[in-house]
Parts: C-alpha cells; structure tokens; sequence
C-alpha cells in the first residue's frame, strides 16, 4: 500500500440508491417508519417524498472509508462519528469524498462529505481506520 498522508484525498464513492432500497434497509434495520417506505405518507407529512434512512447514509460513509484504504475490509473501521445535515431520497446519485486528516502509526482518521447534488447529506464525518 502506498503511503499514507495528511491532505490525501480518498477515492471517491458513488451510489444510485434505487426506489426499492429504502424497503430492504426497513427489512434489515427493522426500521419500519413510513417517512422512509410510504411515498404518499412522506408527503402527506410535508416531505418531497420518502427519505432513506440516515443509518443508511452512514453506512455509505463507513463503506467509503474502508473501499479507499483498507481494500474494502470493515473490520479495519474502528470508530466512526458522523453530522447529519440532509435528507437524502431514492434514485438520486450519492456521492461521499473524504481527505486524511491525520495519520498516527497505522491509525488513519478521514474526513468525509455525503452529498446527493447540492444536499449535504453527511458532513463532519470521522472515520477512523487501523491499517
């Protein structure tokens, strides 16, 4: 693996979450609310209309950091903190970017954005990794 330095900037991760993802999330979680499944109650409550989950949105982050620079091992994420600051919705690109912040030893700690187009979806984000 190449060194690893503060300022290195992650590969990015992208996702189309499709109209159905809410749903298996909802069977996986047993996070059943309908703002996240039921369309027409989404809206009925004001929203544009059903939202993923933000543990989902977290996910992806925790993902990103271990797809970037522990090839793909989850077991190398040993803590993660997130912000939530958006709804994110199905069918819409995802796109989580992140930067080294420091660098201890084997220890890498990332900082990392969720964004679906102008939304920050995630921001403050730590992802703290042993290499």
């Amino acid at each position: 693996m190449a060194e690893i330095e503060v300022g290195d900037e992650v590969r990015e991760l992208r996702v189309t979450p499709d109209k159905y993802l809410p749903h298996r999330y909802a069977g996986a979680s047993g996070d059943f609310n309908p703002i996240h499944i039921d369309d027409e109650f989404a809206k009925a409550v004001g929203l544009p209309r059903n939202i993923l989950h933000g543990l989902y949105t977290m996910g992806l982050v925790a993902k990103a950091s271990a797809v970037a620079l522990a090839g793909g091992d989850p077991a190398a994420l040993k803590r993660l903190s997130v912000q939530f600051r958006g709804m994110g919705v199905p069918e819409q690109e995802i796109v989580v970017t992140g930067t080294v912040k420091s660098v201890n030893g084997n220890r890498v700690v990332v900082d990392t954005v969720a964004t679906q187009g102008e939304t920050k979806l995630v921001k403050n984000a730590e992802a703290e990794l042993e290499l």
